[in-house]
């Protein structure tokens, strides 16, 4: 079986692609990348894809028997074409089976809610494409978080607008082993997975850091008006929107939802005590 990953520069395709070839080797793992050069460390066939090009994609799927299609990054109104290349394509190439990385987030109205729409389409175009299928949604990577430890040092804080909102979070890892479960186990066809952890309020990732690094940070909360301000100046109009409307929906109770994790994986995923005593380590 032929297993091919889009976007196997980035950090989830990456992680995804190692995790399948840990368990069905590297030859029958197939990584798609806009620029196959930034992938040519993963030690695999690497096929050019670019999402904007449905022919890219006529020829990368040749041979093909599941793709794992992890969402794009672009802009919302540009997304739902650009999937739509994919699936296209692997109905006319004889791919068997689809497996989308959508994201959580139930309905609401901040600024972050034209990506969510954007994926739900996308879900949408797949279950209708006569292929099988399986689709987990996201939960919101912790990694950001552990990796902008050294400016929340400075800032002495962590400041937002989240309020005591709980998000359900998870890691790439693992994302990564439970869409390898949902790829190569086809008793995972045709469901809907929420794939996260146990969900968390800035109160408790706060801790969580002070314990793991040694900080001694605090949280505050930030009105959403003034971190949709910050975030505009600090990231740009579209990006910063983009992040404060993240926090709107943790703050709303929009990212917190009952996980699927262990229906998707086969079992439970790592507690949070767990991962920051392992970054601790």
């Amino acid at each position: 079986m032929k297993i091919a990953i889009t976007t196997a520069s980035g950090q989830l395709g990456s992680a995804i692609i190692k995790s399948l070839v840990s368990e069905i080797g590297n030859e029958n793992v197939i990584g798609i990348a806009r620029t196959p050069s930034k992938a040519i460390h993963l030690n695999i066939e690497i096929r050019k894809g670019d999402y904007n090009s449905k022919a890219d994609f006529d020829t990368a799927l040749q041979g093909v028997d599941v793709v794992l299609l992890v969402s794009g990054m672009d802009a919302p109104d540009h997304r739902i074409g650009q999937h739509c290349n994919v699936i296209n394509a692997a109905k006319e190439a004889g791919v068997r089976k689809i497996v989308y990385t959508s994201i959580i987030g139930k309905e609401g109205s901040s600024s972050f809610d034209a990506i969510v729409q954007s994926n739900r389409q996308t879900e949408k175009d797949i279950q209708e494409s006569g292929l099988e299928w399986a689709i987990g949604r996201n939960g919101l990577y912790i990694e950001p978080d552990v990796e902008y430890i050294e400016q929340y040092q400075k800032d002495g804080k962590i400041a937002n607008c989240a309020s005591t909102g709980l998000c359900s979070y998870t890691t790439r890892a693992e994302l990564a082993f439970a869409y390898t479960q949902m790829t190569l186990n086809d008793n995972r066809n045709g469901k809907i997975f929420n794939l996260a952890g146990g969900a968390i309020s800035q109160q408790q990732l706060t801790n969580y850091l002070n314990q793991a690094f040694a900080t001694h940070l605090f949280y505050e909360e930030m009105s959403q008006e003034d971190y949709l301000a910050f975030q505009q100046k600090a990231n740009g109009e579209f990006l910063g929107t983009i992040i404060a409307g993240i926090y709107t929906k943790i703050r709303n109770g929009e990212f917190h939802i009952d996980s699927n994790f262990k229906e998707a994986a086969g079992r439970n995923h790592i507690a949070w005590d767990e991962y920051f005593r392992d970054l601790k380590s």
